[in-house]
């Protein structure tokens, strides 16, 4: 019986960016310089498979510093904290490391400038993301306010409407965030706006890509976790291309068989936080069912790397590399 033809439109960029491979390399050198275990607050990146490949090694995640021993090294995940707790880590006199992406600390000192000049400062962002509390975190409460919809925009009453500036999480949707920009600077039109786009080059590539094969695909596979928000926009932006049906995958294992009935073209793109190595699962998976032809469509080359931060040095250093 001869096997269904289906192509791959895989897109590139895709996968880790540079602020993910520089978190996680922070936690395995770490590991490799203090010795295990080294601990984590939170995720280091949203991505199950990164977690416990890095769990394995010997880190250890938890949720606050009170879950840390203060003489055990602690690494801040790449969404960024609320100024507090580096604060009360120095408190506890404790060996921290701060994995918090570049070009978010860039948004948290864009922050921070406009608060030292006196302007009300809004976030456009989405609640309860680790970046959005880690950002308005940066400043005492009520110096920011947080816009998550144009309908936000819209409703937002300015006690000083002359004096607001505005700043956006790096995971957004390129069109989404323009949009409520747009309501912003109509309805204030001195509100300042950041010197560069905050919506970080991995996000916008990632997205532009989709852009680019989605009209094209029967169906769009994102592979990437639930709570990853670039992940859950590459989604929505390939809906709004056009393609039928696209969905988010956190690994092979969820692909929906039946939904590739009568498909001929399948897009497949990864969050900034998912492995390679699950992008080629995902590919083994259909190639075993279909006859496969893959096709990459290559939007832009990315070259982008960060320096890793200064280690801290420990008087009882196990294992020093």
């Amino acid at each position: 019986m001869q096997r269904q033809k289906i192509n791959i439109k895989l897109a590139a960029p895709r996968g880790f960016c540079a602020g993910v491979e520089r978190a996680i390399l922070i936690v395995e050198k770490a590991l490799e310089q203090y010795g295990a275990p080294v601990y984590v607050r939170h995720e280091i990146v949203h991505n199950k498979f990164v977690v416990e490949s890095l769990r394995a090694k010997g880190a250890i995640f938890v949720e606050e510093l009170d879950d840390v021993p203060t003489d055990m090294p602690v690494i801040f995940s790449a969404h960024g904290v609320p100024k507090s707790v580096p604060m009360e880590a120095q408190r506890r006199k404790m060996i921290y490391l701060d994995a918090t992406c570049p070009l978010v600390s860039k948004v948290h000192i864009d922050a921070q400038r406009h608060f030292k000049k006196g302007y009300k400062i809004l976030l456009i962002g989405h609640a309860g993301h680790p970046e959005v509390i880690g950002t308005m975190g940066q400043l005492p409460e009520g110096a920011i306010d947080l816009i998550q919809t144009v309908a936000d925009a819209e409703a937002y009453i300015a006690d000083s409407p002359d004096n607001l500036a505005f700043v956006t999480q790096t995971t957004l949707s390129m069109d989404d965030t323009k949009d409520i920009i747009a309501v912003l600077q109509h309805r204030f039109p001195n509100i300042i706006a950041p010197r560069h786009d905050d919506i970080c080059y991995a996000t916008t590539n990632r997205q532009e890509a989709v852009k680019k094969f989605a009209p094209m695909a029967d169906l769009v596979l994102v592979i990437g976790a639930q709570n990853s928000s670039n992940s859950v926009r590459l989604v929505e932006v390939a809906e709004k291309a056009g393609c039928p049906k696209a969905y988010l995958i956190p690994d092979h294992t969820a692909i929906i068989w039946d939904d590739f009935t009568d498909v001929k073209s399948v897009g497949i793109t990864a969050g900034a936080s998912a492995p390679e190595i699950l992008v080629e699962q995902v590919i083994e998976a259909i190639s075993k069912r279909y006859d496969v032809s893959i096709e990459e469509l290559t939007l832009t080359d990315e070259n982008v790397h960060f320096k890793l931060p200064q280690f801290p040095v420990r008087s009882d250093v196990r294992n020093y590399a």
